[in-house]
């Protein structure tokens, strides 16, 4: 962690950050991508949340909107999702970093913090869609552009014509049973 990112408080992301939130997303995002309140914040109460927000002094400097989900099924944008879904797979469905703190590598810590999480709870995959040419980003994040098939082929697309589907294992923890062999 660099030093700029020393200060930066990774935890839960809660409804209370939600205006906060919204407003880096308006910042960042063209208006086809903006999500309203009850949609983001149903992104917080799907039964396998790993929602985290970055905070520097108490404010929310960025956040990570991520669920356990259906493989090959993201939802399309602006909808409020059901509590009860399956938990496939991990979906990396929004990461966002306010303009002054990128380039701290916020983005990877976020990521990290995530497939942690879901590896804990045996999440082997993680997948999203890849916005507005940010696909170089989640290159380097090990993250690899797949092809969608045909019945994926048009949810991706409603999220722009630069919309990439991508893909990554997450690396689960060593079988401990196997460690006292």
């Amino acid at each position: 962690m660099t030093q700029d990112c020393a200060n930066v408080r990774v935890r839960p992301l809660q409804a209370a950050d939600l205006p906060a939130a919204l407003e880096i997303q308006a910042a960042i995002y063209p208006t086809f991508l903006l999500e309203d309140e009850p949609a983001f914040a149903s992104r917080l109460d799907v039964a396998a949340p790993y929602c985290l927000a970055a905070t520097r002094d108490g404010a929310l400097v960025g956040y990570l909107l991520a669920h356990g989900w259906p493989s090959e099924a993201p939802p399309p944008v602006g909808t409020v999702l059901a509590r009860e879904a399956p938990s496939e797979i991990l979906f990396i469905h929004d990461l966002a970093i306010s303009t002054p703190e990128r380039g701290l590598g916020l983005g990877r810590i976020l990521i990290s913090r995530a497939f942690d999480l879901a590896a804990r709870d045996g999440l082997a995959v993680a997948e999203l869609i890849a916005v507005e040419g940010a696909a170089p980003y989640w290159r380097r994040l090990g993250f690899a552009d797949s092809i969608a098939p045909p019945h994926l082929a048009a949810k991706v697309a409603g999220y722009g014509p630069q919309a990439r589907w991508m893909t990554r294992r997450i690396a689960l923890p060593a079988d401990e049973s196997r460690a006292d062999a």
